[in-house]
Parts: structure tokens; C-alpha cells; sequence
């Protein structure tokens, strides 16, 4: 059957992992074709992992990148003051199948690309 997997991850299982881990989980399931939709986001130290893992593991053949998109919480106010905020959700995907189109304060609208098709 012709189509692409997407993964919706919860924030519960996201939360017993290791940033390490959560880094090899994503960059494993992407590097697969899925696109992953995490209920609750990367923290900013998380996601420079994810970007400098995801760098090393370029193959121009095989694996050309990531494309990531989230929404940024609001947080609370001491969040706020020491710049702590964290995405409230997050769509990763293979660079070469996601592509981000839209996004405000409540929708990201992604094409997904698959053998030449546009699924929407």
C-alpha cells in the first residue's frame, strides 16, 4: 500500500526518554520516511541536537535533512524571563516529503510529498 505514515507521539512518552534518546527516536523514524507529530515539543537544547545529529547524518543519496515546524508556548512568566520556552506541538518530517505552507498562532498546514504526489 502506497502512502506515508504519520506518528502521533504523546507528551507521556516523549517525557521518559532521554534527550539523547528522543533525538535517536525521532531522527530514526524520519530517516524511515514517517512524519512525527509530537503532542509537546523539543526543548530549545533538544532541538540543536536534533539539527547537529541530523547535519552528521546527511547522505545526499539517501537522507537529505528534516523539516521541522512548531508552535511556541506562551509559558509562564518566569519561562518567559529566562527564555525557557518550550514548542507546545511539533511536525518533523523528511526534508525531501514535508513541506510547511502555512502557520499561525493555531494551524500549521504541511504538504506532504510522496513519488511525485501531493497529498493535502
Amino acid at each position: 500500500m502506497d502512502g506515508v505514515s504519520i506518528d502521533l507521539i504523546s507528551e507521556e512518552m516523549l517525557g521518559r526518554m532521554g534527550s539523547y534518546e528522543k533525538v535517536r527516536f525521532i531522527l530514526d523514524n524520519v530517516k524511515n520516511g514517517k512524519i512525527l507529530v509530537l503532542e509537546r515539543g523539543l526543548d530549545p537544547v533538544e532541538e540543536a541536537e536534533l539539527i547537529e545529529t541530523t547535519m552528521n547524518e546527511i547522505d545526499h543519496d539517501r537522507f537529505i535533512g528534516i523539516e521541522m515546524e512548531g508552535y511556541e508556548s506562551r509559558g509562564t512568566m518566569w519561562e518567559r524571563i529566562m527564555r525557557r520556552k518550550r514548542t507546545r506541538m511539533e511536525v518533523i518530517g523528511p526534508a525531501d516529503m514535508l513541506r510547511t505552507v502555512y502557520k499561525d498562532g493555531n494551524v500549521i498546514r504541511a504538504l506532504v510529498l510522496t513519488k511525485g504526489k501531493v497529498l493535502d
